[in-house]
């Protein structure tokens, strides 16, 4: 029986993963803080893995202030730093670390695949330290993958649940001009990109995004067509940057990005763009 060990296995793509891959027969183990912050228990850990899963990480949707940008800093890069270590101090090493990182990485100019133009601001050299820490996991018996996420949609959780609601209720529309890019994944095609990697044993970035990005304003169309709901208010983007500070950009400047390793490899998507998404979590 594989054995995967997962850090962040409380948030919602961790508890996702944890009963998809319990119901396929893998033994899960999650990484708390109590195994990360102790070296001896995280190297006894790892050392019986096969498979590491790197989800840890503050929720970037917030209020960012010079405190939070730290707590979002260290939660990625001293996690992903210990694992790193433990990795390289075990005997029996993982054959594979798939660590996460973001869509928002690339600058809003274009849409693009992995090989994409990154950005210079906050997020985008957040993601680009997350990356290169988890790289350095790579020897002769462990692959490391990095699996950048657009926003993951699904019913139990994550951002869907947070928007659905005012749209239930008629009040909800587009943030800001609506024209900003939306790249989303279906949770669905998400655990089986994590199944295709991990079982086929791939190593590469992947866009972890559906292949028809869409917009804001298409989000919006789709919610308010499928739930059957007037979508007329929009939310003006001063409004969220009282809210949210410098955290805003993450609702009003979105990235657009294509899966183009994961079709190159014959990875087939079930939701291929927003209205079968949003039909399909929302039914």
């Amino acid at each position: 029986m594989k054995t995967i060990a997962i850090t962040g296995a409380s948030g919602f793509v961790g508890t996702s993963l944890t009963k998809y891959f319990s119901n396929l027969g893998y033994k899960i183990i999650p990484i708390s803080r109590d195994i990360l912050n102790n070296k001896q228990k995280l190297e006894e850990t790892l050392n019986s893995t096969q498979i590491v899963i790197n989800l840890a990480g503050a929720n970037i949707i917030n209020r960012w202030n010079e405190a939070y940008k730290k707590l979002l800093y260290s939660s990625r890069i001293d996690t992903t730093s210990k694992i790193v270590n433990a990795i390289n101090n075990v005997q029996n090493k993982p054959k594979l670390l798939i660590s996460t990182s973001a869509v928002g990485i690339y600058d809003n100019k274009t849409t693009y695949d992995e090989n994409g133009t990154y950005s210079n601001d906050f997020l985008s050299k957040l993601c680009q330290e997350w990356e290169k820490e988890a790289l350095k996991a790579k020897n002769e018996t462990t692959k490391v993958s990095i699996f950048r996420f657009g926003i993951v949609l699904g019913k139990n959780g994550g951002a869907l649940q947070k928007m659905i609601t005012p749209f239930k209720l008629g009040l909800g529309g587009i943030i800001g001009s609506g024209n900003q890019a939306f790249s989303y994944i279906h949770i669905d095609d998400l655990l089986n990109a994590y199944k295709f990697v991990i079982e086929n044993e791939f190593e590469d970035v992947f866009n972890i995004t559906a292949p028809i990005p869409t917009t804001n304003k298409g989000l919006t169309k789709a919610l308010g067509k499928t739930l059957k709901r007037p979508t007329i208010l929009p939310v003006p983007e001063f409004i969220l940057k009282l809210i949210f500070s410098e955290g805003a950009k993450v609702l009003t400047d979105g990235q657009s990005a294509v899966p183009e390793e994961l079709l190159d490899l014959g990875f087939e998507f079930k939701f291929k763009n927003i209205e079968e998404t949003i039909e399909d979590l929302c039914k």
